[in-house]
C-alpha cells in the first residue's frame, strides 16, 4: 500500500491549481454555442481540409451544405475525425418536397435534427401576400412532417423575404402561414442589406430562432472583391445591439458565414475570436 506523505499532497494541489484556468478556459470555450456554415468553405480543395480550417478556428459545430457530395459514413468519419457536431444542414426545397425520407436518414446518420430551407429560387418566390401565406402554410406541413420522423424544419432568408407586402415582410408572412412549429434561421447581414435593423427584427421573431447566421457587412465602396462582406466584427453591423437582442430572441446558434471569403481560414478565427470574447458560456441548447 503506497501512503500518501504531505509533501505529495502539496505537489497534488499545486499542479490542480496551476491547471484550473486552463481547464476553465477550455470548459468555456466548448459551452460557446459558435458553429460555421461549411458553404463559407467551399473554395476550400477538400473535406478533410475545410473541417480541419474549422478545428483550428477552435469551432465544433457545423451547418452543412446537403451531403457535402459525400456518404453520410464518410462526413460522419470527417466530423468525427475533428471532434464536430452537425448542428444544422440546409436543404433545397426541393428536396425537402420530393426526397423527405432519404434527407431525414442522411441526417440521422450523421447525428443532425435540423433541416434549413436556405434559399429560394426566383421561380419559387411568392410575388404577393396571399403567397407568402400559401408557403409559409406548406413549410408549416412540411414542419409537421419533420417532426414526425424526429427532427426540426428551419426558414433562412435573404433580402427578398425583406420586402413589404401591405404593411408586413414576407417573412413575417410565411411565418404566420406556417405556425409555431417552423423556426427561424436569420441571416443579419442580408436583413442589414434589405435596409432593416437586425435587432428589431430578432424582437419580431422573439422565441422561434433557431440560430443566426452571423455575418457582417463591410462600409461601402469596401471589400467589393468580397461582395462588400466582412468578418465579423470588422464591419457596420451593431453587435453591442444585437447580441444582447438575439439573447432575448432565445437564439441557440451563432453559425458564423462569409459568402465570399478570400481568406477564409482568417475570416472564421477572426469571427470565431469576436463570438467568443462576447457569448456567455454555457447558452448552447
Amino acid at each position: 500500500m503506497t501512503i500518501a506523505t504531505p509533501r505529495s499532497f502539496a505537489a497534488a494541489a499545486l499542479l490542480f491549481l496551476t491547471a484550473l484556468p486552463a481547464l476553465a478556459q477550455h470548459a468555456g470555450a466548448q459551452a460557446k454555442p459558435i458553429a460555421v456554415q461549411m458553404y463559407t468553405l467551399r473554395n476550400v480543395a477538400s473535406l478533410d481540409e475545410r473541417l480541419k480550417i474549422v478545428h483550428d478556428a477552435g469551432v465544433r459545430a457545423v451547418e452543412t451544405v446537403g451531403t457535402q457530395d459525400v456518404s453520410a459514413k464518410t462526413l460522419k468519419r470527417l466530423l468525427d475525425k475533428y471532434s464536430i457536431k452537425a448542428i444544422s444542414t440546409h436543404v433545397q426545397l426541393a428536396d425537402l418536397r420530393g426526397d423527405l425520407d432519404s434527407v431525414v436518414a442522411f441526417n440521422k446518420a450523421i447525428g443532425n435534427t435540423t433541416l434549413v430551407v436556405p434559399y429560394l429560387k426566383k421561380e419559387e418566390r411568392p410575388t404577393d401576400a396571399a403567397g407568402w401565406i400559401a408557403l409559409g402554410k406548406e413549410l408549416g406541413e412540411l414542419s409537421n412532417k419533420v417532426r414526425a420522423k424526429g427532427m426540426t424544419l428551419a426558414y433562412h432568408n435573404h433580402d427578398f423575404e425583406i420586402a413589404d407586402f401591405g404593411g408586413k415582410t414576407g417573412l413575417e408572412l410565411l411565418f404566420e402561414g406556417a405556425g409555431p412549429q417552423l423556426r427561424a434561421e436569420l441571416d443579419l447581414a442580408w436583413i442589414a442589406r434589405a435596409g432593416r435593423d437586425p435587432a428589431a427584427l430578432l424582437g419580431t421573431f422573439r422565441g422561434r430562432v433557431f440560430a443566426v447566421h452571423a455575418k457582417d457587412n463591410a462600409p461601402p465602396g469596401q471589400a467589393q472583391d468580397e461582395d462588400g462582406f466582412a468578418a465579423v466584427g470588422k464591419g457596420v453591423l451593431d453587435w453591442n445591439a444585437i447580441l444582447p437582442a438575439a439573447a432575448r430572441a432565445g437564439v441557440q446558434w451563432y453559425i458564423l458565414e462569409h459568402d465570399h471569403p478570400l481568406d477564409p481560414a482568417a475570416v472564421l478565427k477572426t469571427g470565431a475570436a469576436y463570438l467568443n470574447q462576447r457569448l456567455p458560456a454555457g447558452a448552447e441548447r
